[in-house]
């Protein structure tokens, strides 16, 4: 069996055309070689194995006890072979997805994407980044990425829809807000939505507030008000189990989640409309 392994798969098909025709002549036709190629062919497979593949009756020529045994194997590792190529196949010219996701869409908006594109393309490569929408926008203007999960802009028509996120204030579970005092404060950073209609919604409400932290993370935000270090003001996406949403405090904006794509496409772009609408 080591031998067969160390053979010429080609040969091994060549050997395999004379088992379905049996004949030197007609198996030659069928790979294109001339007959003296073939048999040459054939004979040096004979030398390899050190045995006799072949054998006369009568007029013809058929396969020997060793040429009997060959073909099992034969058959299995041009089907081995075929399989692997094919599975390969798969892979060429395909080039990494690279998608953008806010920390904050990580676990509810980011699975249900990267289920649809891997659907799409089960082959695909995809290369998540993390960073704010803001950054996400300019990585993709510099062909940085192939597409992103973005807050979608005010008035704006851009991308597939994803979802829709509606902003409000949360604390932990045991924190106590007493609007007669100065309320702690964790947002995110000033380019987000939350952060300028909290500091507007309290400042209209005569709320006295104190800015503790500014976040570029989902993360650490939650981590400061899971402290009980302050309050803070998310989408409703984004609340994890170990937070409370608080009740009668000034209205929050709602936003819609897209994901938009790069002037240079890539493929798994231009196919047609990806399902991935949030439920």
């Amino acid at each position: 069996m080591d031998n067969i392994l160390n053979m010429d798969i080609d040969a091994l098909k060549s050997f395999l055309a004379f088992v379905e025709t049996g004949s030197f002549t007609r198996a030659a036709k069928q790979i294109n070689r001339t007959q003296s190629a073939f048999s040459a062919q054939m004979k040096k497979l004979e030398e390899e194995l050190s045995v006799d593949l072949f054998e006369k009756e009568g007029r013809n020529l058929v396969l020997s006890e060793a040429g009997l045994s060959l073909r099992t194997h034969a058959e299995q590792l041009v089907t081995l072979h075929n399989k692997a190529i094919k599975q390969v196949k798969r892979y060429e010219d395909k080039r990494p997805f690279r998608l953008g996701c806010p920390e904050d869409y990580n676990d509810k908006i980011l699975p249900k994407v990267i289920k649809a594109l891997q659907k799409a393309e089960p082959t695909c490569s995809i290369h998540v980044f993390s960073q704010p929408s803001v950054t996400l926008r300019a990585w993709l203007d510099e062909g940085k990425l192939d597409a992103a999960i973005v807050t979608r802009s005010a008035n704006s028509e851009e991308g597939y829809w994803l979802a829709h996120d509606q902003g409000v204030w949360v604390a932990n579970h045991h924190f106590e807000l007493d609007k007669s005092q100065t309320i702690p404060l964790a947002l995110f950073q000033t380019d987000c939505k939350y952060h300028s209609a909290a500091i507007d919604g309290l400042s209209k409400n005569a709320l006295s507030y104190q800015l503790i932290a500014c976040c570029n993370t989902a993360s650490a935000l939650r981590a400061i008000i899971h402290d009980g270090i302050a309050i803070g003001a998310m989408g409703k996406i984004s609340v994890t189990d170990n937070l409370q949403i608080i009740d009668n405090m000034p209205p929050l904006p709602s936003v819609d989640i897209v994901l938009i794509t790069g002037a240079l496409a890539h493929p798994l772009m231009v196919q047609e409309y990806l399902d991935i609408h949030e439920s």
